[in-house]
């Protein structure tokens, strides 16, 4: 699949999800699965639109791909804006799950549920932009007998 480039607005949102669900449909991933991945990257791609770039003051442009192989989907989430590392970031404990809603700290839940959807959830710094990459099994096709 050709690489999908959008401005870092949250107007690009729908169509990150939609090229996600493309390419896991590509895939033969089952609904929940492609569902999974699908929230996950928009978990991602919401953050670097809001935190990176509104909160930042600057705009930039965020670039999806996806590379199949044999055994995996590989979503890789790029921007310009400044350095953030999703895997370097404390995820909420047992302890901060179980408060009462209005008890707990702010942040940090999309970051756990995006890391958690996925088999592999990786992060890069590459060339002055934020790479993170989502990375799912494809499901093994049954083999005749």
């Amino acid at each position: 699949m050709d690489p999908l480039v959008l401005p870092g607005e949250l107007d690009s949102l729908g169509a990150i999800g939609r090229y996600v669900h493309d390419a896991a449909l590509a895939v033969g991933l089952d609904r929940a699965a492609a569902y999974k991945l699908r929230l996950a990257v928009d978990e991602i791609a919401t953050n670097v639109v809001v935190h990176g770039y509104q909160e930042g003051g600057v705009s930039g442009l965020v670039t999806v791909s996806a590379v199949i192989d044999g055994q995996t989907l590989t979503i890789a989430v790029e921007d310009t804006a400044r350095p953030f590392d999703p895997t370097a970031r404390a995820l909420p404990d047992e302890e901060e799950l179980d408060l009462p809603l209005e008890e707990r700290p702010i942040g940090g839940l999309g970051v756990l549920l995006a890391r958690e959807s996925v088999d592999e959830f990786r992060y890069e710094r590459v060339d002055g932009r934020n790479r993170t990459i989502f990375v799912v099994k494809r499901p093994v096709a049954a083999v005749p007998d």
